[in-house]
């Protein structure tokens, strides 16, 4: 399959799953992080058919990785978490975020597509000058960016609700000693 349609399918259902989830006043479940962990263990297992390792193959697809940190850190610090009257957990997922999982998704599209149709000739020099195997390798380096961004962003998460109980757990603990 062409780097074109890995992105496009990988970056298309990721986006939806982490929409359809994080949009909105949602609350921080298990299984909505694991849903979203779900989404891309398929993803992988539909769209990494090898691990290139020669030349600098593992370099771009630890820039991949690299750069889906970078953009979940980013995303989630558009995604602000609460405690609500009820004790749980709430995220609030508004435009901004919206936006930013939008704009990666398509970024991952438009590159493919563009390595495919308009600047061909330029990723074929680049990866002969580079070292690099071919397709595989940005396909992979693009799959392990959405896999890293959905990783990040449920790392956040996790550490967001982990400190929002333990302050509960704290003013609860200060309330029972006084």
């Amino acid at each position: 399959m062409s780097p074109f349609l890995t992105a496009l399918i990988a970056s298309g259902v990721i986006l939806i799953i982490i929409l359809s989830t994080d949009l909105g006043t949602r609350q921080i479940t298990n299984m909505r992080l694991l849903r979203s962990i779900i989404a891309i263990a398929i993803v992988i297992a539909l769209f990494v058919r090898t691990l290139p390792l020669g030349g600098n193959d593992p370099w771009l697809q630890l820039a991949g990785i690299g750069a889906g940190v970078v953009c979940g850190l980013i995303a989630a610090t558009l995604l602000p978490a609460h405690r609500g009257s009820d004790g749980e957990v709430y995220t609030k997922g508004g435009i901004a975020y919206a936006i930013v999982w939008t704009l990666m998704s398509a970024s991952r599209v438009l590159f493919a597509y563009g390595s495919e149709h308009w600047f061909a000739q330029d990723v074929i020099l680049f990866s002969i000058e580079n070292k690099l195997s071919g397709q595989d390798v940005y396909s992979n380096a693009f799959v392990f960016m959405a896999l890293a961004m959905v990783l990040t962003r449920t790392f956040v998460l996790l550490v967001k609700r982990r400190r929002l109980r333990g302050t509960q757990a704290s003013t609860t603990d200060s309330f029972v000693g006084a």
